[in-house]
């Protein structure tokens, strides 16, 4: 069978592991999962008497609830990628002739898999303690394909941070960056509230537009440039990602 012919295989392959791995590792399972439900709990019960958006606090705060979901399951994506290459599973796989697409695939995969399951769960428990989305089916798939398209996005730019990395602990490190960008956006506070400096880098980061896509999809308000703005980031994120995962990938296994 030629190579070509085998990539399908090689791919659904690897998903598999994937998703079995993770369904393994139940403390990876319980954090990406109840952490996010905890932070947001924490943030409408703790905080959101004290913090002022003009409308129930948990109504403003779920998007931003939503990207840490992303980060947390970003950052078990990259410790995946690393400890893959510190215990020689992917050499063992490219005796095989596996490339690099279907394993770095399988991980991505799987950490949409996590997430999805993850929203999943933070909906419900923000329906459960007040939060009421709009109830148009256009405005909910497309909430859906801007939260899967950051997703993609920073599912592969954890790949490319987990070949980077070293060690499975710094592949924990890099991430850092991706679940601390949702705190300097207007996630959880109006951007507007921030002092001047800080304004400037909210307003022109990439998860500003998605959350306001996000939020204006599922309340039913005006989004303006918000979504375009949001796939631009995505896209460009997702195709720099990309790259970058395959040249590492050439350089760590060559």
């Amino acid at each position: 069978m030629s190579e070509l012919a085998m990539r399908p295989t090689h791919a659904a392959v690897m998903i598999g592991r994937c998703v079995r791995l993770s369904r393994r590792n139940i403390d990876a399972i319980l954090t990406s999962l109840l952490l996010p439900v905890i932070l947001m709990l924490l943030f409408v019960y703790l905080f959101g008497g004290a913090i002022q958006t003009g409308s129930a606090y948990v109504t403003y705060v779920v998007p931003g609830v939503l990207l840490l979901c992303a980060g947390f399951g970003a950052a078990s994506t990259a410790v995946s990628v690393t400890t893959d290459l510190t215990n020689g599973m992917i050499e063992r796989l490219r005796t095989m002739d596996v490339g690099a697409t279907p394993i770095l695939g399988g991980h991505v995969v799987a950490s949409m898999v996590r997430n999805i399951v993850s929203t999943v769960l933070v909906l419900g428990v923000a329906v459960a303690i007040g939060f009421r989305p709009a109830v148009e089916p256009l405005r909910w798939l497309a909430a859906a394909g801007v939260l899967l398209l950051f997703l993609l996005a920073m599912s592969w730019l954890s790949a490319a941070f987990g070949l980077l990395a070293r060690t499975p602990e710094a592949a924990n490190g890099y991430t850092f960056m991706v679940m601390f960008l949702p705190y300097p956006s207007s996630a959880f506070v109006p951007v507007e509230t921030m002092p001047g400096w800080l304004r400037g880098f909210a307003q022109h980061q990439p998860i500003t537009p998605v959350i306001e896509s996000l939020r204006g999809l599922l309340l039913n308000t005006p989004v303006g440039s918000a979504p375009a703005r949001a796939a631009a980031w995505c896209l460009g994120l997702l195709a720099v990602a990309v790259l970058l995962s395959a040249v590492l990938f050439r350089r760590r296994i060559a």
